[in-house]
């Protein structure tokens, strides 16, 4: 999450590399190319040192004021999860909860623990340490394909992803810090439907809005794997509903957010190396909490995942 110098007491919402090591010296292929191997590169996790059974050691990627991106760490906890069943059962949801910031310089440790494996579904706990400590405890539940019921809310109409700016495109000739901070590459190509409110709010101040997002480059074909993408890029603009209701931008001094928990649902096959609309919006903030709710949808239509989030929100008085 970012607060007002875009530094957290909490989890990182927007992650970018490490400033030592400026994309902006690459060419965009390049960089492009980079920031995805770096993605996929945190999601190939090592088994544990210490052979412990079902424990698995990941690092992060580097981030510029040292907190751990929350999207990164349920990716990697559900890749711990997802090794610990059978392929034929892929992950149907996930609820988890941050329970404290994570370190980006220091080795996260996943230990999954096998609650129930029966005829047709799998549930699996894992709990993220550093230190010794938690920073997320999630649990995963798994299922094998099974014919039933079948419908979904319809795709809104909004305009084709090829049609809108990228960040780069949108804040061009802007040399400020909230600037470069927001357009540094990202593993994921964003492209808000609505303009952003990384430097600006909203004037209208909807507490709704939509974003076409996909991987920069092409994926594997590993359905496990698509599914831990997706997971990772769900946390990167969820709450964005909630400052747009009330007027408010990322780059608002004072400003911090951090994520409180995080639930996802897989409905249907999808691909994160392809267009995928994320539609979201907020039907409630009390409090110091704001309740973010988001449909995943494929370029064709299809509902491929559901996920929501809750958040806290101080606010500059």
């Amino acid at each position: 999450m970012a607060d007002v110098a875009f530094r957290s007491a909490e989890t990182d919402t927007q992650p970018v590399p490490d400033p030592a090591s400026d994309p902006g010296l690459l060419d965009q292929e390049n960089a492009e190319r980079d920031a995805l191997a770096g993605l996929l590169r945190v999601l190939d996790l090592a088994p544990h040192p210490d052979e412990e059974a079902d424990t698995f050691v990941g690092e992060s990627q580097p981030q510029p004021w040292g907190r751990v991106f929350g999207g990164q760490v349920l990716a990697q906890a559900l890749a711990a999860a997802q090794r610990t069943v059978v392929p034929e059962r892929p992950v149907h949801s996930m609820h988890g909860y941050f329970l404290r910031a994570g370190d980006s310089g220091e080795p996260i440790t996943f230990a999954v623990e096998r609650l129930r494996d029966g005829r047709s579904f799998s549930a699996r706990r894992v709990q993220a340490l550093q230190f010794g400590r938690p920073i997320l405890s999630m649990i995963a539940s798994f299922q094998s394909a099974a014919d039933g019921l079948d419908h979904q809310v319809p795709m809104p109409d909004v305009p084709a992803p090829e049609s809108l700016p990228t960040l780069t495109d949108r804040y061009a000739g802007l040399d400020t810090v909230d600037a470069r901070y927001w357009t540094r590459q990202r593993p994921m190509d964003l492209r808000h439907v609505e303009p952003p409110i990384y430097l600006e709010a909203d004037p209208e101040r909807r507490p709704r809005q939509a974003v076409w997002m996909r991987a920069v480059g092409r994926l594997p074909d590993d359905r496990a794997l698509h599914a831990a993408v997706l997971a990772y890029a769900s946390d990167y603009s969820l709450l964005e509903p909630v400052l747009r209701a009330h007027g408010r931008a990322w780059s608002e001094r004072g400003l911090k957010a951090a994520s409180l928990d995080h639930a996802m649902w897989w409905h249907r096959v999808g691909r994160a190396d392809e267009w995928l609309l994320y539609v979201q919006e907020s039907p409630s903030a009390q409090g110091v909490r704001g309740l973010g709710i988001g449909r995943l949808y494929s370029r064709d239509g299809v509902l491929v995942a559901s996920v929501a989030q809750e958040g806290m929100l101080r606010v500059p008085s």
